[in-house]
């Protein structure tokens, strides 16, 4: 298993989002896309003015956001994994600093062992919640959001291989006013 799938709960962990001028020519970008990388309707979404930018909008979050169990399940996971992660960090700080000699964990063994092991896993737990957060999908999500206010139409991709990543960076590199991505 791979770490990304250990993690993520989401099919699809990248965005791309192309923003045109006219609802026509995103259309018509979205229809070849479909073709020339083999994507399915649930991964290309069209996103324009009628959609509003609020971010209460429903049909707005939706478009960006279409996993919505995904997200709950990358949510426990990353938690779970990182808190796991960071105690076992704080289990071999501890470690290090037995196998140095260190005179304040030498005096206080069970009092340092408890204190690392919770800051660890504290850590680690705040680790999953920026995971979580998914910081990557801000840039695109702000980008959509400011095409739509100045009057734009974004596509927004939620490509599942590299090879639909590639051709979808492809189209709209050449067809778009402006590409964005998150990782």
């Amino acid at each position: 298993m791979r770490i990304k799938q250990l993690i993520f709960g989401e099919r699809s962990l990248t965005k791309i989002a192309g923003v045109f001028a006219s609802k026509s020519l995103a259309e018509s970008v979205a229809d070849k896309l479909k073709q020339a990388a083999g994507l399915d309707d649930p991964q290309v979404y069209l996103v324009g003015p009628p959609d509003g930018a609020a971010s209460s909008s429903p049909a707005f979050s939706r478009k960006l956001e279409p996993e919505q169990a995904g997200i709950w399940r990358t949510l426990i996971r990353a938690h779970v994994v990182f808190g796991i992660a960071g105690v076992i960090a704080g289990a071999l700080l501890y470690l290090v600093f037995r196998a140095m000699g260190n005179v304040a964990v030498e005096s206080t063994p069970g009092m340092s062992l408890v204190a690392m092991l919770f800051f660890g896993g504290i850590g680690g737990l705040l680790f999953g919640g920026l995971m979580t957060a998914r910081p990557d999908h801000y840039r695109v999500i702000s980008a959509v959001r400011r095409a739509v206010r100045r009057g734009r139409w974004a596509l927004v991709i939620h490509p599942l291989t590299q090879r639909q990543i590639d051709v979808a960076m492809r189209e709209l590199r050449a067809r778009s006013v402006r590409v964005v991505r998150s990782l």
